[in-house]
């Protein structure tokens, strides 16, 4: 049998090498700086000195030994991603569906009109749902004491279950569109005879949701669900820019929003970048899922 020259094997590789050297630059160094800086009792004066305290993995047992790792942050983390991908997974399915018995006229103008709440950042999405919560004049706070059914405003941020409520709105609103418009390409996709085959046997919109689109699109929905987690459990921007979100309301902390103020309020860089680092580790096994779920994708 005939050998491949080395250089036919190597060539893609060669034309690889700029950009993953670039990647390397970019993404992999400052990986390994976080995790060498998770590795040291790393303050400002050790900034100022250039001088590394160098503890081993004591920062990693001060997190697991935590209470407010089990009772407030992982719960936080945990509980939002579930609640935030049910959420947006159903209402962008949901849409899509609406949108896919819509004519193209009326499905190009809810298409563009969902569209507007994806392309709105996620900082300015957070502040007008603070607006709408406001304590004093707030919308929901204003139309509640309005038909009688609250005395005196309430502050909604307070409260870790309200704050997470609002938290959940904010996210759903701004993800549902990418759901919808994905799974609405999958569904277009279906041959329409056998949702007609369906409704000429009897079978309802709930029972042709479940026979038909479902299976059809198990691996849209796999992917979907993957990337919605991946993006819901590192959320930041709409916890931290909520009111008592940035640290002073403790009860609010999550992975992402504990990370960052214990390194940048506290000056405790080391042990900041060991919430980072386990954050990372987390969204890389998701990471891990969702590719080994499109591959699959690929073989069918």
């Amino acid at each position: 049998m005939r050998r491949r020259n080395p250089l036919v094997r190597a060539r893609p590789w060669l034309l690889l090498a700029p950009a993953l050297a670039v990647l390397a630059v970019l993404l992999l160094w400052p990986l390994v700086r976080v995790f060498l800086f998770s590795l040291q009792d790393y303050g400002l004066r050790e900034i100022v000195s250039g001088e590394p305290n160098w503890i081993g993995l004591a920062n990693y047992g001060e997190i697991f030994t935590d209470p407010t790792l089990w009772t407030v942050v992982l719960p936080n983390t945990v509980g939002f991603a579930v609640l935030a991908v049910a959420g947006t997974v159903a209402l962008g399915t949901a849409v899509a569906v609406l949108m896919a018995s819509l004519g193209p006229l009326w499905r190009t103008v809810v298409g563009s009109a969902i569209m507007i709440a994806w392309a709105m950042p996620a900082v300015t999405g957070t502040y007008v749902w603070v607006w709408i919560f406001d304590a004093d004049r707030g919308i929901v706070n204003e139309t509640l004491q309005a038909i009688g059914l609250q005395g005196e405003p309430v502050n909604w941020f307070t409260n870790r279950y309200t704050f997470y409520a609002i938290v959940l709105l904010n996210v759903i609103h701004h993800g549902f569109p990418f759901v919808a418009i994905t799974i609405l390409a999958g569904l277009l996709g279906v041959p329409k005879e056998m949702f007609e085959a369906a409704e000429v046997d009897g079978a309802g919109a709930w029972r042709r949701f479940w026979a038909i689109i479902v299976p059809n699109l198990r691996q849209v929905f796999a992917v979907v669900i993957i990337l919605s987690t991946i993006w819901d459990f590192k959320v930041f921007a709409q916890v931290y820019l909520m009111p008592g979100g940035a640290g002073s309301n403790r009860e609010a902390l999550n992975l992402g929003v504990w990370s960052y103020v214990e390194s940048f309020g506290q000056n405790r860089y080391g042990f900041g970048s060991a919430i980072a680092v386990l954050l990372t580790i987390v969204l890389l096994a998701i990471t891990v899922v969702y590719v080994r779920t499109m591959l699959k994708e690929e073989e069918l």
